[in-house]
């Protein structure tokens, strides 16, 4: 456990604002070239974080705040295929994805702190609940194998445009070229394709959460180590779709790996109390599983169907 107090939480947020800040004014740009120089520097920005982690607290604190970072990075690859089936649902431009990403992760920040502090609050106060959380993980484990289908029905019941539930609290408009998430017709306001693909960009997540919290808590239940790492990883998340957006599909053992990942640490938060693994075993393990997924998509690629063209 960390001792972070006011003046830790104070660095981290003062980080966070300032970059963000930074993105936002200088990173307004949908290009490939932008993004690839944001997603390298959140995630320079977030091994540095994990180094001050380490001279404020220890080695050990600090491999744990990488471990946790790499676990929720590895799981928010997997909302990489979801955002892009939102986006072809809704009928997005790429320039405009980045408008809908941005919105969608900073109220994500919020919905994540109180998911975090009540799984720690349950998790200190009844033991038993390790179980029904690590049956979470082997249900999400599953869901990654086989639940590529339930995906697919999920988006298209959330953004399917005209016909979203949305529709039932506000007219839509179909035309998506807009970057204005409400536009008024006639006096009346209108719903565009870009607040429904952000309301299933935060359905989602919320679904998603389900399954990374109780992973990452199954790292550690530290709070400033916790949060801090699920926040590192989704802030980067806009650029890292705009970087993989292209290449996402050709990770085809991705969600096997992840399926994995979720399956040892599921492992884990059961044998806690038998057999302790130290975060840097945990860390290798992770990052082994993840890098050997895409060794293997990169090494026996899918095969091209007639249609595949």
């Amino acid at each position: 456990m960390t001792t972070a107090g006011p003046l830790e939480w104070t660095v981290f947020w003062t980080i966070v604002v300032v970059v963000m800040a930074i993105d936002l004014g200088l990173g307004r740009s949908s290009s490939l070239r932008t993004a690839w120089i944001w997603s390298g520097a959140w995630i320079v920005l977030s091994l540095l974080f994990g180094g001050w982690v380490a001279l404020r607290f220890g080695g050990d604190a600090g491999m744990t705040y990488l471990t946790a970072y790499l676990l929720e990075k590895s799981l928010s690859l997997d909302n990489l295929f979801v955002f892009a089936l939102v986006f072809a649902r809704t009928g997005i431009p790429p320039a405009l994805q980045p408008r809908a990403l941005l919105w969608g992760i900073v109220s994500t920040l919020v919905m994540r702190a109180i998911l975090i502090g009540a799984g720690i609050y349950l998790l200190t106060r009844f033991h038993w609940v390790i179980y029904p959380f690590a049956a979470l993980l082997l249900y999400a484990a599953a869901q990654m194998v086989l639940g590529e289908k339930q995906q697919r029905a999920l988006v298209e019941a959330t953004c399917s445009v005209c016909t979203s539930w949305i529709a039932r609290w506000i007219r839509i408009t179909p035309v998506a070229d807009t970057a204005n998430f409400l536009v008024r017709k006639q006096g009346r306001p209108y719903a565009t394709p870009l607040l429904v693909a952000l309301v299933g960009i935060e359905m989602t997540d919320v679904i998603f959460a389900f399954d990374s919290i109780p992973a990452v808590l199954a790292i550690t239940r530290d709070p400033f180590l916790v949060y801090t790492s699920n926040v590192f990883a989704l802030l980067g998340l806009r650029s890292l779709y705009l970087v993989l957006a292209s290449v996402i599909q050709r990770l085809r053992f991705l969600r096997l790996a992840l399926a994995v990942v979720l399956v040892f640490v599921a492992a884990k938060m059961l044998m806690g109390e038998f057999v302790e693994i130290a975060p840097g075993v945990s860390l290798a393990i992770i990052a082994g599983i993840v890098t050997m997924s895409a060794i293997v998509s990169r090494v026996l690629p899918a095969r091209a169907t007639g249609h595949e063209r």
